[in-house]
């Protein structure tokens, strides 16, 4: 999967900045150079996987329920909290207690513990040090920290139903740039406006 990813990311012109495969889901942290090149990517990552699992274990059928989700994210204010969700979900989930032990994820590149060539390092990273020492070891300290609650189930909500994640001035900027209601609408009816009165 990793080596289809990185031949499509090549082809599609995508900069991958954070990845984590798991057994039954995955996340990547994608910057694309066009509006349609996530689009093909993941369809046809979709496409190869799907074909070579299935001859690999003699199946048929789909491995994952519907269309991708994606979203758009604030990259000053978010994209190294992206970051580390998609990075330490292995230890969410139980699987392991050191998530930069897990072998299917992008972590041990951004801690410099081995040099990963599916992955293009986001200026927000860069940000972090003048060195890839200072950079590594400040992205160890954001990584110690847990994740805000309240964070954790904003990049999820946002994830899951396609809204961007930023500032207030974040998607008035994106709002516009596009024609697509950005933000939820209030939930229950409208209220009705109080009818006029004669005097």
């Amino acid at each position: 999967m990793l080596d289809d990813l990185a031949g499509l990311c090549r082809q599609d012109a995508l900069a991958l900045h954070a990845y984590v495969l798991m057994p039954d889901h995955f996340h990547l942290l994608i910057t694309p150079e066009d509006a349609e090149g996530l689009s093909r990517t993941m369809q046809s990552l979709g496409r190869r996987y799907v074909r070579w699992f299935n001859q690999r274990h003699g199946r048929a059928g789909t491995l994952w329920e519907g269309r991708f989700r994606s979203t758009v994210i604030e990259p000053e204010r978010y994209l190294l909290d992206c970051m580390r969700y998609i990075e330490l979900n292995p230890v969410r989930a139980a699987f392991v207690a050191d998530a930069a032990s897990y072998p299917w994820s992008s972590l041990a590149h951004h801690l410099g513990l081995r040099l990963d060539p599916l992955i293009t390092d986001h200026p927000q990273f860069w940000s972090l040090g003048n060195t890839p020492f200072e950079r590594q070891a400040a992205y160890g300290r954001i990584c110690a920290a847990p994740l805000d609650a309240s964070l954790l189930a904003q990049i999820r909500n946002c994830t899951h139903r396609g809204w961007p994640l930023g500032s207030d001035a974040f998607l008035e900027a994106l709002a516009r740039k596009t024609v697509r209601r950005l933000v939820r609408k209030p939930v229950g009816r409208p209220r009705r406006k109080p009818l006029p009165r004669a005097a």
